[in-house]
């Protein structure tokens, strides 16, 4: 099996995980890293026993990067993305995509023009949890969906918001607490649930000193005519576990952090008490108090997808399209807090 070679551009928190990540996964290497500031670029090149790149021209023109990781701040994805696609290098990037929709269609023309693959990181989706649950959906087990939700009573301290400046502000981080720490539960629910064709909701900036909501409550109709509610919040000391509830007229699921707490069904499946198990030993964890405590195993689930699509010339599991509608969704969010207004999608 050939390797496919990754390079990575940034080297903050959610770097670690990707470098992990790709050294865990059989057929990947990593082979270079560009940040911006010398020193923490040869400190994590040295790290992973990789090359430093001092700049991103550098970096692109390499004839052993086969693939980019982009886990720059949000707001600089897009740009980052178009250079590397332009290159000839397949993307792997972060969530958001980046922080409008505007954005990411550029970056998804952009790629589909230079014939490389498009990724976005949302690795709630590879947990065994999610993927039992999304199985049972379409196995039709809820019949009817009547309410799905999402709930992310995270807390992070001021000092988390002090040790980065993008962080916090619209231009770089697009959002607060539903940007930056809940988008992943956002995705998880539309990938579960389906598309949301209306959304009321309200935001607010209630502990922190950013420009950002660290507070958010919205309401949600699905096109499947169900309805929802996304909660999510950096100000619920000490934070909780992100929750996505899928409920039917057959059938009821909740995952905390993965973690099947509720699986029951009308009608029962063998397999149901293997789903049942997990809810102890769910491997995906969470980040409600702490952004770095996280599990690596999404990450190398979703690397294993991705260079195995650059193998064989398919489209990953979550392509850039699919990683745009969570943004999509959150910026109508924010659009119905701003205008007091429903707004449909």
């Amino acid at each position: 099996m050939t390797d496919i070679r990754f390079a990575i551009i940034g080297v903050g928190n959610i770097a670690e995980f990707h470098a992990k990540a790709i050294s865990e996964v059989p057929g990947t290497k990593l082979v270079a890293v560009h940040s911006r500031t010398a020193e923490t670029g040869n400190a994590f090149a040295k790290e992973h026993d990789c090359d430093y790149e001092s700049t991103l021209e550098a970096l692109l023109a390499r004839d052993d990067v086969d693939a980019v990781a982009i886990t720059t701040p949000s707001g600089t994805h897009t740009d980052l993305g178009i250079a590397a696609a332009k290159a000839g290098k397949h993307v792997l990037c972060e969530k958001p995509l980046d922080v409008t929709v505007e954005k990411i269609d550029r970056l998804v023309a952009a790629c589909d023009e230079a014939k490389v693959l498009l990724g976005a990181i949302f690795q709630s989706r590879f947990g065994a949890g999610a993927q039992a649950t999304k199985k049972a959906i379409e196995a039709g087990r809820f019949g009817k969906l009547t309410q799905c939700s999402a709930y992310v009573p995270w807390f992070r301290s001021k000092e988390y918001y002090a040790s980065a400046g993008w962080r916090g502000t619209w231009k770089l981080d697009g959002g607060g607490a539903l940007m930056n720490q809940g988008i992943h539960a956002v995705d998880l629910l539309l990938w579960l649930a389906g598309d949301v064709n209306e959304v009321g909701a309200r935001i607010q900036t209630r502990l922190h000193d950013i420009e950002v909501e660290d507070n958010a409550v919205a309401w949600l109709q699905f096109k499947n005519g169900g309805l929802g509610v996304i909660q999510g919040s950096t100000a619920c000391y000490p934070g909780e576990t992100k929750r996505v509830e899928i409920k039917g007229e057959k059938g009821s699921v909740t995952l905390e952090d993965d973690r099947p707490v509720l699986w029951d069904f009308e009608e029962a499946d063998p397999g149901d008490d293997d789903v049942r198990k997990l809810a102890v030993a769910g491997k995906i964890g969470g980040g409600a108090s702490d952004p770095k405590a996280i599990s690596v195993e999404g990450h190398k689930r979703q690397y294993e997808d991705f260079a195995a699509a650059i193998r064989e010339n398919r489209q990953p599991a979550i392509p850039g399209r699919e990683g745009r509608k969570a943004v999509e969704l959150i910026t109508s969010i924010y659009q119905s807090s701003k205008s007091g207004q429903i707004v449909k999608l």
